[in-house]
């Protein structure tokens, strides 16, 4: 399974908006959970947000509850993070990662790690 993570909108400024898109090629991933994670420089990891197999689940990190959405779409074998009322903070590469189980229970349970995509927000 691989995974490419992808931005739509480029850079943005404070207050704005993107979408970031995460799709699988070898295999489809539509009986995973699937979980989106960050990393700024000289931080850790954190997770953002999960969506399990069947999107009747998901779970979002407390910076970006409100403002954060995922979803999924089967058929394109992709999984979204809409993104709005972004703050300079959000700035981060994003990664998204998949489970072997159908729902989410932490960054330990994920067997699959796309390369991530950098997310910039301009104060």
């Amino acid at each position: 399974l691989r995974l490419a993570a992808g931005v739509w909108g480029g850079l943005v400024q404070a207050g704005g908006s993107l979408r970031l898109s995460c799709s699988a090629s070898g295999r489809t991933f539509s009986n995973n959970a699937v979980g989106w994670f960050r990393q700024a420089p000289g931080k850790e990891r954190e997770f953002v947000a999960a969506i399990s197999w069947r999107s009747d689940s998901t779970s979002y990190g407390d910076s970006v509850k409100g403002r954060f959405t995922v979803s999924r779409d089967h058929a394109k074998n992709t999984v979204y993070l809409q993104m709005n009322s972004l703050k300079p903070e959000d700035t981060a590469v994003y990664l998204c990662a998949v489970s072997l189980k159908p729902y989410y229970s932490d960054a330990r349970g994920m067997r699959y790690w796309g390369k991530g995509t950098q997310v910039t927000v301009s104060s």
